[in-house]
C-alpha cells in the first residue's frame, strides 16, 4: 500500500510517499480501506520530533481516518453494531496517513448519514478531544458560558458547534476580524480578536463581571494567569496544548477563593477502553446532532495524499495558522 512516512525529523519536505505492507488487524481490531485522513497539529509536532509515538503504535503519522471496513474481529464488530462493508470513521494512535489502517473497534464510529468520507475524516480527533475535555473533564452544562481560545482551529470549530448545540453560551477568540466573523457564523455568541482586544477584559464585559464557567485553552504560557482571572466562581480551566509555553504564573489565591479547577489532558496515549467510552458518548449525544445538520464539518482544504507534495502542502498550511476548520488528505 501507499503510505506517507516521516523520513527524518524536520520541515514538511521530510514527508514522503512510500510503499508499506498492509497492516493486519488483531483481536478487537478492524482494517479500514482509507478514503481520507485528517491532518492535525500533533502530526506536525510528530514530524518535528516533538511528539513521541506511543508504544505499539504505527510510526506513520495520522490520528483519524474515514473509509470502509474490509476485515476484522467479527465478534467485536458485531458487539459494536458494525460489519464488513460499513463506512466508518476512526480515532487511531497513528498510521492514518496510509491507504489501509488498523483501528480498535471501540474507537470506530459509523460515518454520519449524509457526510462524505472527507467530511467524516475530519471528525474523530477533534470530537473525541472536545467531548473528553469540555464535557467529561470540565463538565460544561447547558446555560453555562464557555471561552474557547482559538475558535477557528479544528478544535475550535468543533467546540463552538458542540457547545452551542448542547445549550451553552460561547465566547471564542481568534486572530483576525475575518476569523471572528467565522466564529460568529458557526454559532458563537461573541468573538474576540485577541490581537486588538484583551480577552480578559472582554470576558468581564460580556459576563458583566461574573466571569466564564469553562475555558478550553490550547495556548497555556502567560495566558493561564489571565484565564484564572477570567473564571467565575467554581470555574474550570482545561488545558489541551501548550503552544504559548509550559511555564505559567498565576494568582493561586483566586483558585482558593473562587474554588477554581485547573486541569488538562492528552488523548493519544490513553487506553482503548477510555476512548471507547468517549466514542459511545459521541454516538449517543453528538452523532444525531450531526445527522440533523445542527453540527457540521468545517473543511478548509483537501490535498491528494498520493501526490509527492500533498502532505507537505497540508502541513505548511497548518503551520501558517491561516486555516479555518480542518485540513484533510484524500486517497
Amino acid at each position: 500500500m501507499q503510505a506517507i512516512e516521516i523520513s527524518e525529523f524536520g520541515a514538511p519536505e521530510v514527508l514522503r510517499v512510500v510503499e508499506r505492507d498492509q497492516p493486519v488487524p488483531g483481536a478487537g481490531e478492524l482494517l479500514i480501506r482509507v478514503a481520507a485522513s485528517g491532518v492535525n497539529r500533533p502530526d506536525v509536532l510528530q514530524r518535528k520530533g516533538n511528539y513521541p509515538v506511543p508504544p505499539g503504535a504505527s510510526d506513520l503519522p495520522g490520528l483519524e481516518v474515514a473509509g470502509v471496513i474490509e476485515s476484522g474481529d467479527a465478534a467485536a464488530m458485531a458487539a459494536a453494531g458494525l460489519k464488513v462493508g460499513d463506512r466508518v470513521c476512526a480515532l487511531i494512535a497513528g498510521g492514518g496517513y496510509a491507504q489501509w489502517c488498523v483501528a480498535p473497534v471501540g474507537q470506530c464510529l459509523p460515518s454520519p448519514a449524509g457526510l462524505s468520507d472527507t467530511d467524516a475524516a475530519s471528525l474523530p480527533e477533534t470530537f473525541f478531544t472536545v467531548w473528553s475535555n469540555v464535557f467529561d473533564r470540565a463538565r460544561l452544562k447547558a446555560g453555562e458560558t464557555l471561552l474557547i481560545q482559538g475558535g477557528t482551529s479544528g478544535i475550535g470549530v468543533t467546540a463552538i458547534q458542540m457547545a452551542k448545540a448542547l445549550g451553552a453560551k460561547v465566547i471564542a477568540t481568534a486572530g483576525s476580524d475575518e476569523k471572528c466573523q467565522a466564529c460568529l457564523k458557526l454559532g458563537a455568541d461573541h468573538a474576540i480578536n485577541y490581537k486588538t482586544h484583551d480577552f480578559q477584559a472582554e470576558c468581564q464585559r460580556i459576563t458583566e463581571g461574573r466571569g466564564v464557567d469553562v475555558i478550553l485553552d490550547m495556548v497555556a504560557g502567560d495566558y493561564v494567569a489571565r484565564e484564572v482571572e477570567s473564571l467565575a466562581e467554581e470555574g474550570r480551566l482545561v488545558i489541551i496544548a501548550v503552544q504559548g509555553g509550559i511555564q505559567a504564573n498565576f494568582n493561586a489565591g483566586l483558585v482558593l477563593r473562587r474554588r477554581l479547577q485547573i486541569t488538562g489532558s492528552t488523548l493519544r496515549p490513553r487506553p482503548v477502553a477510555f476512548k471507547t467510552a468517549i466514542a459511545n458518548n459521541l454516538r449517543q449525544h453528538v452523532w444525531p446532532l450531526i445527522e440533523q445538520g445542527k453540527i457540521k464539518p468545517v473543511i478548509y482544504a483537501t490535498y491528494a495524499a498520493s501526490s509527492a507534495d500533498g502532505a507537505a502542502q497540508a502541513h505548511r498550511l497548518m503551520e501558517t495558522n491561516q486555516h479555518i476548520g480542518k485540513i484533510v488528505l484524500t486517497w
